[in-house]
């Protein structure tokens, strides 16, 4: 594979060039009485033309940077690579209940080819099992690629799909369902789902990896593992997250779909609950419920409603707001608008005959809280009062991007002022607490 092609330019192209190299070689590279051996990876096409890129033999990638008595060869693999034998059938243990792991992207179920440090999903149960050989004593998987997308370009379509192909999957008999997703939207996705899968007999369980599985440091496997714990035997029938507690260990949260939101860019333990406490948590192979306030795994019929419109924004309140980006919103025909105001529930008050505007042509108007913790209460100053009056519907502890997601799968269903009302206020999946608590759940072991 030509280096030029794969982001190299300049210069360094033309060392590597000079000296035969192209991407997925092993190279030794010598510079200043040091040495690094590993396989050369693709840059980034915004990428300088200073630097070669290697992967070292313990994952890690490194670059080094051209210099007068650097020097760079191909080597030669000293292992021949022989074809592998057909694969022989997997045998379904009779003992093992069934767990469906359906990806949608990220990289937690994907396999790394260190030649080249491509990472590709996992094809196959077989991969599965080959990638994390634990699961075979936890479950029989069923394997099915739905997407292979970067999380920031889902879209109400695919929760849609998502929606869907779990319902399938359920329908078919699984003890539970795992949904491979990347970290960065997966608490948007978990709120579409909580919305979408009404009345569940079985836990779906949304997982990701903050460290891609090429890393030594990856939580990839760990995290998977207790996400297939958590669908198999979990006494739980909702949508939750299985991710992290803690920064080193492998014990892992399960938190509410409506309720969990990524609180952190990198760290393992990134998500947490919002105003609430995690359903459960996995530990040394089992679930340990944290609450009595949970949905219970029983034999019942699931409900597709798998809906949204995606004609409603999210926009976030600050000093100066333009009232104008509330008037895009009735010019360009949106259907919902939810306001992440301040404290309690505010916005400027420049904005009140915007948002009047808005709610006289017939769009839902509703305001959340910037704040991660706490419940908004607009009765308590003159502008929260105002904007109640003008119809805006307050959410109570909500989190906002549930409460984006909750009202475009509301709108789908009604364009009714009142009865959109009445469902925003309703509880339908543990998005709103009926109080702010600090009380903590005894552990019990399932």
């Amino acid at each position: 594979m030509s280096v030029r092609s794969h982001g190299y330019k300049g210069r360094v192209a033309d060392v590597l060039e000079k000296a035969g190299i192209e991407i997925g070689n092993r190279v030794r590279i010598s510079k200043e009485g040091k040495v690094y051996e590993g396989y050369l990876m693709p840059r980034s096409e915004l990428g300088d033309d200073q630097h070669i890129v290697i992967k070292l033999d313990d994952g890690y990638n490194i670059g080094v940077r051209l210099s007068h008595d650097l020097k760079v060869e191909k080597l030669e693999l000293e292992v021949e690579v022989k074809p592998e034998p057909p694969p022989l059938p997997l045998k379904v243990r009779e003992d093992l209940p069934t767990v469906s792991i359906i990806s949608t992207g990220g990289t937690i179920a994907s396999r790394v080819d260190y030649k080249t440090g491509a990472v590709s999903p996992a094809l196959s149960a077989r991969d599965l099992y080959n990638v994390v050989p634990e699961l075979g004593d936890i479950a029989n998987i069923n394997a099915e690629i739905l997407y292979s997308l970067l999380s920031e370009n889902m879209t109400a379509h695919h929760w849609i799909h998502i929606a869907e192909t779990v319902a399938k999957h359920i329908n078919r008999g699984v003890s539970g369902v795992v949904v491979t997703h990347g970290t960065d939207t997966m608490g948007y996705t978990a709120a579409a789902l909580s919305f979408a899968l009404q009345n569940l007999p079985v836990p779906v369980i949304l997982v990701g990896s903050q460290r891609s599985s090429d890393r030594p440091s990856s939580d990839a496997a760990t995290n998977l593992i207790n996400a297939v714990i958590a669908a198999s035997k979990a006494p739980i029938a909702e949508v939750m997250v299985a991710m992290h507690a803690s920064s080193s260990d492998s014990t892992s949260y399960l938190h509410r779909g409506t309720k969990v939101r990524k609180c952190h860019t990198s760290r393992r333990d990134a998500f947490k609950t919002i105003n609430g406490h995690p359903l459960a948590k996995v530990e040394n192979g089992e679930v340990k419920v944290l609450t009595s306030n949970y949905v219970r795994r029983e034999a019942r019929k699931l409900e597709l409603k798998a809906f949204f419109d995606d004609k409603v924004l999210l926009i976030k309140s600050y000093p100066g707001l333009p009232p104008a980006l509330i008037d895009f919103a009735v010019d360009q025909g949106y259907h919902g608008i939810i306001l992440e105001g301040t404290g309690l529930g505010h916005v400027p008050e420049s904005c009140f005959k915007s948002i009047k505007r808005a709610v006289d042509n017939g769009i839902a108007v509703a305001m959340t809280s910037q704040c991660l913790w706490g419940r908004i209460n607009m009765n308590v100053y003159s502008t929260g009062r105002q904007l109640l009056a003008l119809g805006v519907i307050p959410l109570e502890d909500m989190l906002p991007e549930t409460a984006l997601v909750k009202m475009m799968w509301v709108l789908a269903q009604t364009r009714d002022l009142e009865r959109v009302r009445e469902l925003m206020l309703t509880n339908v999946a543990g998005e709103i607490s009926p109080r702010s608590s600090y009380m903590t759940y005894p552990e019990q072991v399932f």
